[in-house]
């Protein structure tokens, strides 16, 4: 009876223990296979003017995969164009098992034109054996470098021979570049003293030439407090005149807050100060009356406050932008005639001062500038789209 007991408690013992035991064993979780993460990389490059380019996309892969990925990709259109900026694409790329990368190619138009840079956008969907990390879809920016800007040349044009006359000096804007044994540039932003918004610079993105014409290009861009570029070009120390007739074929910004100008200033201003070296405004406008340009002259009077002779010319029909004009000017000893498609409209003498003294019989130099802004034209508004551009086609001196 008391082998029989103990053997039970024995037995009892054990099989609780043996209980106890399996109660507190380990199970290893068998791990899930990390799946791979698709990373699409925005593309920028440089657009060749003659070239097609491909742009190239990446897709990164993180981990590798032990399987071949596939995803869906598509472009479409930002302010690039399929079809013309760029070849569309779509289909399902093959990431082979182990890569850590795959890429699709777009291939980008050459193009010439002058214009601001471009984008357009792949897109990836519906991937297999792996997901797509952070953002679907990456830019491809085009960044254009073209110089070609468009345009035509109707309008009026100017005889290229008077009697009595001969030509002295022009420039018809057909080289490459600025010719800068003629031009300066004028640089800052300092409001030039009209409390003007614009900073002048001397970059090819706001004076070059193109198609045979000098384009001043005013842009909304920002340096330092000015939110606005442009070009101021002079020809001081370079090109100065006294006399003759002189002609300027240009084509002019009219947006509102634009103030493109023709003009010339004494050639004396730094032993002078203005307004007593003189200043001949060939041609003024302001964007609030596009069909309207003034001619000027300003000088010292007595009292050292600038003197005004002036008067202003419309067109018939449409404004100033539509096409070239010839803004001329003829000057002689006492006499200043201004002149717009061979109509005069504003004759200035020495008694046309009444106080002060008549400072036009000594040399000048020649300014071209877009203004954006200012006390007379007011500042750009909703209606103004830049860029702004003034195309001259030439200017010449007979004397």
């Amino acid at each position: 009876m008391y082998i029989l007991r103990q053997f039970s408690l024995i037995t009892i013992v054990a099989i609780l223990f043996g209980s106890c035991s399996k109660s507190k064993s380990i199970v290893t979780p068998v791990p899930t296979p990390s799946i791979s993460a698709l990373s699409l990389v925005d593309a920028t490059h440089s657009r060749d003017n003659k070239l097609v380019t491909a742009f190239r996309f990446f897709i990164n892969v993180s981990p590798a995969s032990s399987k071949d990925i596939t995803v869906n990709y598509a472009t479409s259109d930002g302010t690039a164009v399929s079809g013309i900026d760029y070849t569309p694409v779509s289909g399902t790329l093959t990431i082979p098992s182990g890569q850590t990368s795959g890429y699709v190619d777009v291939s980008v138009s050459a193009d010439s034109l002058r214009q601001p840079d471009q984008s357009f956008y792949l897109t990836l969907s519906n991937p297999v054996n792996a997901k797509i990390n952070g953002a679907s879809k990456a830019a491809g920016t085009i960044t254009n470098n073209g110089s070609y800007y468009p345009s035509d040349s109707e309008g009026y044009i100017s005889p290229s021979t008077y009697p009595g006359y001969t030509l002295i000096w022009s420039d018809e804007f057909n080289d490459a570049t600025i010719n800068t044994n003629n031009w300066n540039y004028d640089i800052g932003g300092s409001g030039w003293g009209n409390n003007e918004l614009e900073y002048y610079t001397n970059s090819t993105n706001n004076a070059y030439l193109s198609n045979g014409k000098l384009v001043i290009e005013a842009r909304q861009e920002t340096i330092g407090s000015n939110k606005y570029t442009s070009a101021r070009m002079n020809t001081a120390g370079k090109q100065s005149f006294k006399y003759g007739r002189i002609d300027i074929r240009a084509k002019i910004p009219v947006s509102h807050g634009m103030w493109p100008a023709l003009w010339m200033l004494g050639s004396n201003i730094s032993t002078t100060p203005w307004p007593g070296c003189g200043e001949t405004d060939i041609m003024e406008l302001v964007g609030s009356a596009p069909n309207r340009v003034v001619g000027s002259i300003h000088w010292a009077q007595a009292n050292g406050t600038s003197g005004t002779f002036n008067n202003v010319y419309f067109l018939s029909s449409g404004d100033f932008s539509q096409q070239f004009h010839v803004f001329s000017v003829i000057w002689q000893m006492n006499y200043v005639q201004i002149i717009v498609d061979g109509l005069p409209y504003m004759t200035a003498t020495n008694s046309s001062i009444t106080s002060g003294t008549w400072p036009f019989n000594a040399p000048f130099f020649f300014i071209f500038n877009v203004a954006v802004g200012g006390d007379w034209p007011g500042p750009p508004d909703a209606t103004t789209i830049f860029p702004q551009q003034m195309l001259v086609d030439y200017i010449r001196v007979f004397q």
